[in-house]
């Protein structure tokens, strides 16, 4: 299949053929887009934000054409794109409840659970501590759990076996909840980003270029030394945040340029208070690690966009008859872009609860409040009419956030 090159795919979506594929007997909303993306950042158990902003999506009849994530988000774009719309909420609710079971010991019931959450400060911290600590002794349902006998650090292994946990549970996981045949069928594209683990490459597999499988996804999300890198083809990868956590340059840079709009859904925040104990320095080391990749793509693109709309309107004053022979200009014509990019952003805002494990911390009842702020923001953002319009400013490329709007 080759990359989003022909008229049905290239059209603007929710519009024309597109159109098929809406939600059940729903017409999906009119956009002047060309590409419609949900650009999903890893973040273990606070991607349970991303399946809220996803319901909101679909509760509001928006269509995309484009869906790409690293780590969880990777995880959630299998399942979102791996099904009907109409289908999806249900289906990332089945794969959550599932993951946010513990590995071995039944589970708290769950009244008891949410009394615990919300009874106070105290309790609901204790509670997230207890679940944490539980990810990390026994694993989590259909996920990942330990290895026995634990590995020695010192001692060689088969690369697939270099981790603390085994992942080989995620992979029936989503068989069960993925069609894959739906995935590379092209109806909607998928990237998804990983680590070449022996040249230290960054790539990213994508129904464009090859045929996705469970472990394409699994890799996405291999963060070591949790979990071992996943062997595709004869080579191993790891977690693509590793090397960065967001996949949102792919979608901005791709070619050929098309007006784009992004919901682009961080799980970390880039913006927090100077921490004032030892226990917050390692979550704002964390929340700044993992989300300095996307405020540094977002701001370059801005600044190449803006280069790109200056030559476009240097060349437009060049005479055709110069244009047509001069080979700088046909440079020049390569390179300037008139197209234009709507990035909403859409990111976590840590409770005062969560500390350093909040990315395996998976409660039941905590995956179902940062689903609820997922649904919440979503719904915000979209309350802004004018925020889906095409960007008419000069650079052409515009960003949106109900925090900052908020602040």
């Amino acid at each position: 299949m080759s990359e989003l090159d022909n008229a049905e795919r290239s059209a603007p979506v929710g519009r024309g053929k597109a159109r098929s594929g809406a939600v059940h007997a729903h017409h999906a909303r009119s956009l002047d887009y060309e590409t419609v993306a949900l650009v999903l950042q890893g973040g273990g158990a606070l991607g349970a934000y991303q399946a809220g902003v996803l319901e909101g999506l679909e509760e509001a009849r928006i269509p995309l054409n484009w869906v790409a994530g690293i780590s969880i988000g990777a995880l959630n774009t299998a399942i979102i794109a791996g099904n009907e719309p109409g289908m999806r909420v249900a289906r990332l609710r089945e794969f959550w409840e599932t993951i946010c079971r513990p590995g071995y010991t039944p589970a708290m019931p769950a009244p008891f659970e949410h009394a615990l959450f919300m009874a106070s400060d105290a309790t609901r911290s204790m509670l997230t501590a207890f679940q944490a600590a539980s990810a990390a002794a026994q694993g989590q349902n259909g996920f990942f759990a330990p290895r026995v006998p634990a590995p020695l650090p010192w001692l060689a292994n088969a690369p697939d076996r270099v981790s603390w946990y085994d992942t080989t549970p995620l992979k029936a996981t989503l068989e069960r909840f993925c069609d894959f045949e739906r995935i590379n069928s092209g109806e909607t594209r998928v990237s998804v980003g990983a680590v070449n683990v022996a040249t230290g490459n960054f790539v990213y597999f994508d129904n464009t270029r090859t045929t996705l499988r469970a472990e394409h996804f699994i890799a996405s999300g291999a963060l070591p030394p949790g979990f071992a890198p996943v062997e595709i083809d004869g080579e191993f990868f790891w977690d693509g945040g590793v090397v960065s956590n967001t996949p949102l340059h792919e979608v901005l840079s791709a070619s050929p340029r098309r007006d784009t709009l992004v919901f682009q859904v961080d799980l970390w925040s880039a913006r927090g208070p100077v921490p004032q104990t030892l226990e917050n320095v390692g979550t704002r080391v964390k929340d700044i690690q993992y989300s300095s990749r996307t405020r540094l793509v977002t701001d370059m693109l801005q600044r190449e966009q803006r280069y790109r709309h200056l030559l476009r309107e240097l060349l437009e004053r060049v005479p055709e008859a110069v244009r047509e022979g001069d080979h700088l200009c046909k440079v020049v014509e390569d390179l300037a872009c008139g197209k234009r990019y709507n990035v909403l952003q859409l990111i976590y805002q840590q409770q005062k609860f969560e500390r350093g494990d909040k990315d395996y911390q998976f409660g039941r009842t905590t995956m179902q409040s940062h689903w609820d702020a997922g649904l919440t923001d979503i719904r915000r953002t979209l309350s802004h009419d004018t925020w889906l319009d095409l960007p008419s400013n000069q650079t052409g490329f515009v960003t949106h956030d109900i925090h900052r709007v908020a602040d």
